[in-house]
């Protein structure tokens, strides 16, 4: 067992000689082995010492094994919790594993088979918190310019934004809702000569038609009623430095001729002026639509596409680039936990597993409202699928329990196979022995599906 660091294990068992016995085989200078006799005592001392390894008793007067593990593993889903029983039986180990056990073992105790279960399960918290180190330092390493990402996509992506930011005089930006165009405007922006000097925003959605020109290049006291005095437009306001038209897909056709002239001229005139102004400035537009196919439908002037799009910078959407998921978790829970004062650490196993089959139609921007919402609700020092919203917890599967009911007894069989192994880390001994059968079995059934599955790719 690792010497890095001294562990907890909480025994709760009835029977004091199985106390004893437990005491006497783990005893070693990095575990700490606390024992209670009395369920309600031992579930007390849990919540006050929070231990990350129990013992617990299947069957105790007044409060039995199964239901103080639910509320164990409630309370702390990171807690590694092993069953102990003298009575083993297939439903109840299924039903333990199911709720949340990560071991189940038969009296009397196998003192060897014992030492080697808490043994593993040392080494992996240690390795947890090598991870959650290495994690942390794989963050810092991976940001560039307030954006994370370590892919393949996004490490393009920031390879383009260093070599354009110091020329650009126009880009667009592509990508769905969500995926941080603004980031990368902003980054641009940082990176190029007129960092010193001002970054405007403009939500080409919100402008309103009749204003258009007056908010984008400004107006002379008396051009129309209201206008009390001169005001300059966001243009004139951007001048030596960075504008970003975001949504530029959505700019009428006679604000795209207009916005077309003055990328072409270099000028603005102010409504109700007679004379035009020199500007100077760097232009970045953006938009989750597609300007090619609105081209060629005549939505939008092609002149001000091929304007715009002298640099191009696509950004990937998040199902793309799944292997940056666990890094952005990451940066948004240590973002929340540290706004809303928790001391959150990360996430259960199985949380991470069903966030990791979400595809995320809104992108980065849902991934930071889904982590900051469950940090917000969160009790305990993991988030678990419980502080999920519903639409994340309800995606267990391609399959609803309607089609699930007109599986064949063959699929059943197989579909239970593979839940019961990732259940068990892939251990194919404890797989066997949980569903009654021979293990020479379990590598016909793995073996059989494998030829199914080549059979299907030939």
């Amino acid at each position: 067992m690792s010497a890095s660091r001294v562990h907890q294990l909480l025994a709760i068992d009835d029977n004091p000689e199985n106390l004893e016995l437990i005491s006497d085989t783990l005893a070693e200078e990095t575990l700490e082995i606390l024992t209670a006799s009395d369920p309600e005592v031992g579930f007390q001392t849990f919540l006050r010492v929070r231990p990350k390894i129990i013992l617990l008793d299947l069957v105790m007067p007044r409060v039995s094994g199964m239901e103080l593990l639910e509320k164990i593993v409630d309370i702390d889903p990171g807690a590694d919790v092993i069953l102990i029983t003298a009575h083993y039986s297939t439903d109840s180990a299924v039903e333990a594993i199911q709720k949340g056990a990560c071991d189940y073992l038969t009296k009397p105790l196998d003192v060897g088979r014992l030492r080697r279960r808490i043994a593993s399960l040392v080494r992996e918290a240690d390795t947890r918190q090598v991870t959650l180190r290495l994690d942390q330092e794989l963050l810092s390493a991976c940001r560039f310019e307030g954006m994370i990402g370590r892919g393949p996509l996004m490490m393009e992506v920031f390879s383009k934004i260093r070599r354009i930011a110091p020329h650009f005089r126009t880009a667009l930006i592509t990508g769905a809702t969500g995926t941080g165009k603004e980031l990368v405007a902003r980054a641009l922006h940082r990176l190029s000569p007129a960092s010193t000097d001002r970054f405007v925003v403009c939500n080409c959605s919100a402008l309103v038609e009749s204003l258009v020109e007056s908010e984008l290049f400004g107006y002379v006291k008396g051009a129309f009623t209201g206008a009390a005095q001169d005001r300059a437009g966001l243009f004139e306001s951007a001048d030596g430095g960075v504008i970003f038209l975001d949504e530029i897909g959505e700019l009428s056709q006679s604000a795209q001729a207009k916005l077309l002239r003055v990328l072409q001229d270099h000028q603005v005139r102010r409504v109700g002026a007679s004379v035009s102004r020199e500007i100077d400035l760097r232009v970045i537009a953006a938009t989750n639509r597609d300007l090619r196919s609105m081209v060629r439908e005549g939505e939008f002037r092609e002149d001000l596409y091929y304007r715009l799009a002298v640099v191009e910078i696509d950004l990937p959407t998040l199902a793309n680039r799944r292997e940056d998921l666990p890094l952005l978790e990451r940066y948004f829970l240590e973002k929340f936990a540290a706004e809303y004062e928790k001391p959150i650490a990360g996430l259960t196993r199985r949380a991470q597993g069903r966030m990791a089959t979400y595809p995320w139609p809104g992108n980065i921007r849902e991934l930071e409202s889904v982590i900051g919402n469950a940090c917000m609700m969160a009790d305990g020092k993991f988030l678990d699928i419980n502080d999920l919203p519903d639409r994340i917890r309800a995606q267990s599967s391609d399959l609803s329990p309607t089609d699930e009911a007109l599986f064949s007894l063959e699929e059943m069989q197989r579909r239970h196979l593979i839940r019961v192994l990732e259940r068990v880390g892939g251990n194919k001994a404890r797989a066997a022995e949980i569903l009654g059968v021979g293990r020479a079995t379990i590598y016909q059934l793995l073996s059989r599906m494998k030829l199914e599955k080549s059979g299907e790719s030939a």
